[in-house]
């Protein structure tokens, strides 16, 4: 009977899918501590997905949100580096030194070294003999076996979707892609985030892993597959405004959110004035979200263009998340894995020539392109918000969550409206997990961390409540207590105070009619940075 079942098994997915399957076949050979996959993306808006309200076809993540839970007031760093530290330590960036002060005094830094004490979520989970693996981009300080995983394949070029020149495998520099062989390298990401699996289930079954699958889709330079492109090719020849609009819509039937939608700011393009982008980049380029009707007709047809390869590459992604999830699934390991998918910022409205340049004569979306999503599709990415990646207004730092985990949350698609930040995913782990973080390090305490286990608002929203979330990103800042929030765009720029109970959209100024809670706010948002500036510069070197 034995042979016949395995004569099956092989005939039917084959000898590497077999090795998995029974592997993980006996649940007394596997840990009873829950498993962990971290999934984010790069540069994906809040209604991109189609379980927050956007069109892309993504039925991986809208299955894991059906049989999960999706958080409607998750939120990141507005950057892609601060957000990984975040997310690795538990820290604000700032507390680590992976992102910089207002006066730019030391301790800080765009992107400095964390102190000896702030380790890295593997460092946390080996204690319990958890495994760790990383796919994809890093954008960490340091390499990452000296973090604590035990495999990686890390993407160090971000400029390249077809042939990555700069890429490591265990922290070995691996050669160049061949441009003539077929590569994409989100799938190159999945498919060593499916081999770890796979080997761990064949090596060490008996032991629980993390992975930690880091795309770079949908980042610029928007490259995508040419049979991806063409499933959305004709799909946004609406316009921005037409799609915004239909994913408010989409995302109030949902009750996703309550607010309105908030206008489009016309006048606000990208975060950083490079105009040789747009010489380079043509006439038909724009750097503003125009009304629809007021370009040409060239110009509607190559903005169409760029929002259908910035659909094909979140499509894409999720077509690889959904082999990622067959292959739990195959290891009879999906029930006991607690999953999380999240982006590091916004939609990015930043438009720049990078890497081998931009080929005006080249199909948008090859290789021989370099074009960006740019304020107009930004602004539709991360409908009904304002803003985008760098700001920390809503569009900048709101991304989706997604949690599954079927032995853990007894909820199945429903919607959790508390607040939360990534220096929340490592205590929520660590509390899943039965882990704990270091309590000395080098015979000193390690300084307390500000993130909450969300463990709680599983089970119950509203559960879990904080004293502040705050935020500082290249002079924008912000600082939210319950549901006021705080916000400037720029150092130089006046605060703004905004209700998000009512109006998460920022259309509504109470600045000049709370006076005395706008100072209160300030004053606390200055004493939480100054806190923080001691943290980062008490042991830095002179």
């Amino acid at each position: 009977m034995l042979n016949r079942i395995v004569s099956w098994l092989v005939c039917g997915i084959g000898l590497i899918g077999l090795i998995s399957v029974v592997a993980f076949a006996d649940e007394t050979k596997q840990s009873n501590k829950a498993n962990v996959v971290v999934i984010l993306a790069d540069d994906l808006g809040f209604s991109d997905l189609g379980c927050y309200g956007g069109e892309i076809s993504t039925p991986a993540l809208d299955g894991l949100a059906k049989n999960g839970l999706r958080f409607t007031q998750f939120y990141n760093t507005a950057r892609c580096w601060p957000s990984r530290a975040a997310l690795l330590t538990g820290y604000y960036a700032q507390q680590v030194r992976r992102d910089g002060f207002p006066d730019g005094k030391k301790g800080g830094g765009s992107q400095g070294t964390r102190p000896a004490w702030a380790k890295l979520l593997p460092d946390m989970l080996k204690p319990m003999g958890y495994r760790s693996y990383h796919s994809g981009k890093w954008h960490v300080d340091g390499a990452r076996l000296a973090g604590g995983f035990d495999r990686s394949y890390s993407v160090e070029d971000h400029d390249h979707y077809f042939a990555v020149k700069n890429h490591f495998e265990d922290d070995r520099k691996l050669p160049p892609v061949d441009p003539a062989k077929p590569h994409y390298v989100t799938t190159a990401i999945a498919d060593h985030a499916v081999k770890c699996l796979q080997d761990h289930a064949e090596q060490h079954a008996g032991q629980p892993f993390f992975s930690f699958v880091a795309f770079t889709s949908p980042h610029f330079p928007l490259q995508a597959l040419p049979e991806d492109i063409a499933r959305y090719a004709a799909k946004y020849r609406g316009g921005w405004d037409a799609a915004r609009q239909a994913r408010w819509e989409r995302m109030t039937a949902m009750k996703l959110l309550t607010c309105g939608l908030s206008a489009t700011e016309r006048d606000v393009g990208p975060p950083y004035h490079l105009p040789d982008a747009l010489e380079k980049l043509g006439a038909r380029e724009v750097n503003r979200p125009l009304p629809w009707g007021e370009l040409s007709d060239g110009q509607r047809d190559f903005q169409a263009a760029k929002m259908a390869i910035h659909a094909a590459m979140v499509d894409r992604m999720d077509r690889e998340i959904g082999r990622l999830v067959e292959q739990l699934r195959a290891m009879n390991a999906l029930d006991n894995t607690l999953i999380f998918f999240c982006s590091d910022n916004g939609a990015s409205a930043e438009i720049m020539v990078r890497g081998d340049g931009h080929d005006q004569s080249a199909a948008p979306g090859s290789a021989a392109s370099y074009l960006c999503l740019g304020p107009g599709w930004s602004s539709a990415s991360n409908t009904p918000f304002r803003r985008h990646k760098t700001w920390v207004h809503e569009g900048g730092i709101s991304t989706p969550l997604i949690v599954h985990w079927p032995r853990g949350i007894a909820a199945r698609g429903e919607l959790r409206h508390n607040p939360g930040h990534l220096i929340d995913v490592v205590p929520t782990i660590l509390e899943a997990t039965g882990g704990k973080r270091f309590e000395t390090w080098d015979g000193k305490p390690v300084p307390p961390a500000p993130g909450k286990s969300l463990l709680a608002a599983f089970a119950k929203d509203g559960s879990v409540t904080r004293e502040l979330l705050w935020w500082l990103h290249e002079g924008n800042r912000a600082i939210r207590v319950g549901d006021m929030k705080l916000v400037a765009a720029g150092a130089k720029s006046a605060w703004e105070l905004y209700d998000l109970g009512a109006d998460r959209g920022e259309s509504k100024d109470l600045s000049a009619k709370l006076p005395d809670q706008l100072r209160e706010l300030e004053q606390l948002w200055t004493k939480t940075t100054d806190e923080f500036r001691d943290l980062a510069t008490r042991d830095a070197k002179p």
